[in-house]
């Protein structure tokens, strides 16, 4: 009978119940328990079970150029010009329900992707749906969806995501069809952007200034900004490998 309890229940997809009833099987000591404790301890794995199996689709979804980055480990040594508690309260607090912008500028090996993806994946882990996207790859993508003509049906399933990461913004010039589709892309939602271009000349980047104070006024009604300084940290990865290898008796 339990055989036949255990294989109705993975047919209405409560594999963790499942999971949790077999445990309780094994395990002599759960007949000490009432009923209604055993059960509580069954709801409570498939409701951690769904957790996690919701987390980790949203965070393929998200295809983040830096999946496993985590809030947790994030380098704040002065030098790098972060403070951990200021980090720390915008990833807790109300960014992605409000639609706030989180702007992260610093030059080239700094860690502003890392830091991009470390936020948009603790949004994921938090239920909230996120994409990444390389604005200068972005670009040609757009131009690809507007020539199949399903620029429409992207934007549509866009305005489901809660966090965009727009990564390597300000790289390369842009057209007038790009400049107009981010106004758009931008609306109305959380968005992460990584820069090597200081904010003050976005303006000019962007190009047309109609549009340019339309994306700015967006993007600076609330946010918050982070200047990432330092040496690159893929030159002192590099250095550090280098010099153990040096040292490798092997």
């Amino acid at each position: 009978m339990m055989h036949t309890t255990l294989a109705q229940l993975r047919a209405l997809k409560l594999d963790g119940l499942a999971a949790g009833l077999e445990e309780q099987l094994a395990q002599p000591g759960m007949t000490a328990m009432s009923f209604e404790e055993r059960l509580a301890l069954l709801i409570d794995r498939e409701t951690h079970h769904r957790s996690d199996r919701k987390q980790a689709r949203l965070l393929k979804q998200a295809k983040l150029k830096y999946p496993q980055a985590a809030i947790e480990d994030i380098d704040t040594r002065p030098a790098r010009g972060l403070d951990r508690r200021v980090v720390m309260s915008v990833a807790l607090g109300d960014w992605v329900t409000t639609g706030q912008s989180i702007l992260i500028s610093g030059p080239t090996g700094a860690g502003k992707s890392w830091l991009a993806c470390a936020l948009a994946q603790y949004a994921c882990r938090r239920g909230y749906s996120a994409l990444y996207q390389r604005v200068p790859r972005l670009s040609e993508e757009l131009r690809i969806r507007h020539g199949s003509g399903i620029f429409g049906r992207w934007l549509l399933q866009l305005a489901k995501t809660d966090v965009l990461v727009l990564d390597d913004w300000g790289m390369g010039d842009l057209d007038s069809t790009t400049r107009s589709d981010l106004l758009e892309i931008i609306d109305d939602r959380a968005t992460i952007i990584t820069s090597q271009l200081p904010i003050e000349h976005w303006h000019a980047w962007i190009g047309d200034a109609t549009v340019a104070d339309a994306i700015l006024d967006r993007l600076m009604q609330r946010h918050h900004r982070f200047t990432l300084t330092g040496d690159s940290l893929r030159q002192i990865k590099q250095k550090t490998t280098e010099k153990e290898q040096k040292t490798d008796p092997s």
